[in-house]
């Protein structure tokens, strides 16, 4: 059954009016989302600064870290090691909402959710502008990370058309909007951050008041422009939420369980292959994430990077992103996913080896060009595989809990990562995780050998 009522000939304008409306949707949520990310260690270092008690309590658990893994005592690292600390926070934090925001779209609707994620961020931000404590600056970041449930309300929204080559292109320009966001934003709030500094008022401000201008344009965008992709005879019923434990269980969210707990559970096959694509994407951002964190440490203890040069070295990965992901990405064929995403997993294993081993800048930046291909083409490929598991009413959950995997990965990689990298050194550290690829290579394999239904 079709999720959306397609004419034969309306079918692809409406498909791609709504892939047009979910990438403005989708780059109006990072622009404001990044536009913190280059202002974090000076917004530390004024908290450290002012004497903030909240804060030195976290500074005692950074400084308990760093003794335990042996990173030298120095601003730069704790400003890194901080930053991680936050980072896991708001991951965690959405590792535990994404599942539920997921399946209450499949109940209520993606446009519903999509509203009441928006009012969330801009209360978050709304926060962060009148912020004048880390107390504050903390809950802001806990607002922000229950209600960053805009990224599987989108994935789940594409996932609802039901053209498999259309769901590509939507995918992909997922990942543009990513890498346009996760490009343009950072530099802009450094850029309006110096400004802000020059009128006498908080450094932070005016990007916070920025953000909250980006997230009352993406509430009023959504309010007035984004249809419903999922028809109310196919919502959900109320039974299809599952049991709340089935949505905040690591385990049941392994296996995704809540989507057997309806009234058209996938087949057993089909549920192995799902387990083990979440698996696969799980395994990949635990090792891609830990690596890119510990990036910043490489850069500036090897090659003595300012802040300005890791700047650019970010802006050349995101620039190699959006052209692949314009032009490669959302050509690739359906059929072809699991081919492409073993391709730029195998690319993945000489770029982290070349980066790890990197004794110059040219060799360095050859390697960022393969980990850029590879980051442009795993997340949304997997994401286009995944969105084709489950029933027309599973779709939010089905999504919602690769996220949360996604989440959790991204929570716990790079605190493994950077005590590998410290206690055993740059190069063991860069040259075990290019090997750990291996892993969800061999889980790719196993996927494509399961039968399909």
């Amino acid at each position: 059954m079709s999720v959306v009522n397609e004419s034969a000939e309306g079918g692809g304008s409406f498909s791609s009016k709504v892939i047009n409306i979910v990438f403005i949707v989708l780059l109006l949520d990072l622009l404001g989302f990044t536009l913190i990310l280059p202002l974090l260690p000076s917004i530390l270092d004024h908290y450290a600064q002012t004497g903030d008690s909240v804060y030195q309590s976290l500074q005692s658990v950074v400084d308990w870290f760093r003794e335990a893994v042996g990173i030298p005592m120095e601003k730069k690292y704790n400003s890194v090691l901080f930053g991680g600390l936050i980072g896991s926070l708001f991951s965690l934090l959405q590792f535990l909402s994404s599942p539920l925001t997921g399946a209450l779209s499949d109940r209520h609707g993606r446009r519903p959710l999509l509203i009441v994620t928006t009012l969330g961020l801009m209360s978050s931000y709304a926060v962060w502008a009148v912020s004048r404590s880390f107390s504050m600056f903390l809950l802001f970041r806990v607002i922000g990370g229950i209600s960053k449930g805009n990224v599987s309300l989108c994935t789940a929204i594409v996932a609802d058309l039901p053209c498999p080559k259309v769901r590509n292109r939507g995918m992909a320009m997922i990942g543009i909007a990513f890498s346009l966001g996760f490009t343009v934003g950072p530099l802009m709030g450094a850029y309006f951050a110096v400004n802000s500094s020059t009128t006498g008022n908080v450094f932070y401000q005016t990007p916070a008041l920025l953000a909250l201008a980006f997230s009352v344009a993406d509430l009023l965008f959504i309010w007035l422009v984004l249809p419903e992709t999922l028809t109310g005879d196919i919502k959900a019923p109320s039974s299809g939420f599952g049991e709340s434990r089935d949505l905040l269980n690591p385990l049941s969210l392994f296996h995704f369980s809540a989507v057997t707990r309806t009234e058209d559970p996938p087949s057993k096959e089909r549920m192995q292959k799902l387990q083990v694509l979440g698996l696969v994407y799980f395994c990949y951002l635990f090792l891609f994430s830990g690596l890119e964190f510990t990036l910043s440490f490489l850069t500036h203890q090897r090659f003595q990077f300012t802040s300005m040069q890791q700047g650019k070295m970010f802006f050349f990965i995101g620039v190699i992103m959006a052209l692949i992901q314009g032009g490669y990405a959302r050509r690739i064929k359906p059929g072809q996913h699991i081919k492409a995403v073993c391709m730029a997993i195998i690319a993945l294993i000489p770029a982290f080896l070349l980066i790890g081993l990197s004794w110059n800048i040219t060799m360095l930046y050859i390697g960022l060009a393969l980990y850029s291909f590879a980051a442009a083409i795993v997340v949304p490929c997997m994401s286009t595989l995944v969105s084709d598991y489950g029933s027309a009413n599973q779709k939010g959950t089905v999504m919602g809990i690769l996220r949360s995997l996604g989440a959790l990965a991204r929570a716990l990689g790079p605190v493994v990562s950077s005590s590998v990298y410290w206690i055993a050194g740059a190069q063991t550290c860069f040259l075990i995780t290019s090997a750990s690829f291996i892993v969800p290579l061999a889980l790719l394999s196993s996927a494509r050998r399961l039968k399909e239904e």
